[in-house]
């Protein structure tokens, strides 16, 4: 294997150091992605620098003219506090002609943009829950069509921001309430969805022109209270202690109806290429209990923690961390930007 040059684009506060030793386990947490991904990478002999981006791109500017890197391993979830923009930021590299990791501006825009991928995913027929959009300062109007209970979430945000038992909503009333808060608190439109009930259920993809998906992944609620509904919200998903509290945890998705991980199989595909992604990306589903499977969204670039969804699936796979990382890598200085 040949040593690379690797400038790995973090966060500006969560640049990880090269040892854990003497950090507490939840300090590690905070940047467990990108001290697993760096430290990894350097133990396969590889020659790695991460560098801290906050609002500027002069650094890195700096950075690639000086030190050339063979690729840049992007981790980057926003930029300069908006998460939509990090997409610039790849579209800064492809300017420079530098090759990069994960997913093209094109297809981070697209999938980022929860409204225009369903609005994308329906021009293709691909089945995603009912929805209405609310726009951030727009007169607050609620069609009658909307059928109740409802799930109320950011139009842009990820990670789960925003998303709490609160979000499913039973009334006109609750519904206007949880529609004002994610206006206040992400700032963002808020997304109306049907809410539906079923097995949620994760896809990886790899792949530019080509693509595989991993075993779907699923996951799994635990013991929830009475009247607690089995949604992923942001404490499910990355609180440890609430996740060990109630037995959530995830894993291979197991008995699954007849057909439908082929079914699986194929809308992944499918949405990867709709939305013109690249490099690799991890589909969400809810199924419903006859089976049918519906779409909830596209997540480029999704999260590498070692001990994470997509790594898992890809070891299940057959295929070790050290060699996801690779199989990216070669992905990313593949990838045909539009150069001349």
């Amino acid at each position: 294997m040949k040593k690379l040059r690797i400038l790995v684009l973090v966060h500006e506060t969560l640049v990880p150091p090269e040892t854990l030793r003497g950090v507490s386990e939840q300090e590690a947490a905070e940047y467990r992605t990108e001290f697993d991904v760096t430290s990894c990478l350097r133990r396969m002999g590889h020659d790695v620098r991460p560098i801290g981006i906050g609002d500027s791109l002069t650094e890195l500017r700096t950075t690639i003219q000086e030190w050339k890197p063979h690729v840049c391993f992007n981790l980057l979830e926003e930029f300069g506090g908006i998460v939509t923009y990090d997409q610039h930021v790849v579209a800064y590299l492809e300017l420079l002609r530098q090759p990069y990791t994960g997913c093209n501006p094109r297809g981070m825009m697209l999938s980022r943009d929860k409204v225009l991928s369903k609005q994308i995913l329906a021009w293709h027929r691909i089945a995603t829950p009912q929805f209405a959009v609310f726009r951030r300062g727009g007169a607050l109007r609620i069609p009658a069509k909307l059928r109740y209970p409802l799930f109320v979430k950011s139009a842009t945000e990820d990670a789960s921001l925003g998303i709490a038992q609160a979000s499913i909503v039973e009334d006109a009333a609750r519904l206007r309430e949880r529609i004002q808060f994610i206006h206040e608190h992400t700032q963002s439109d808020a997304l109306v969805e049907e809410f539906v009930e079923g097995r949620e259920l994760y896809v990886g993809v790899l792949g530019n022109d080509r693509v595989r998906t991993l075993t779907p992944w699923e996951f799994l609620f635990g013991e929830l209270k009475s009247g607690r509904a089995a949604i992923a919200t942001r404490k499910a998903k990355w609180d440890r202690a609430y996740q060990q509290r109630h037995g959530i945890t995830s894993g291979k998705a197991e008995n699954l109806p007849p057909g439908l991980a082929d079914r699986l199989d194929r809308l992944a595909r499918r949405i990867y290429r709709a939305l013109h992604m690249s490099g690799y990306a991890r589909m969400d589903f809810r199924v419903r209990a006859d089976g049918t499977p519906l779409v909830l969204e596209a997540n480029a670039n999704p999260n590498l923690e070692q001990e994470e969804d997509f790594a898992y699936a890809a070891v299940h796979d057959g295929i070790r961390y050290p060699a996801l990382l690779q199989r990216i890598i070669s992905l990313g200085r593949s990838y045909r930007a539009e150069w001349k």
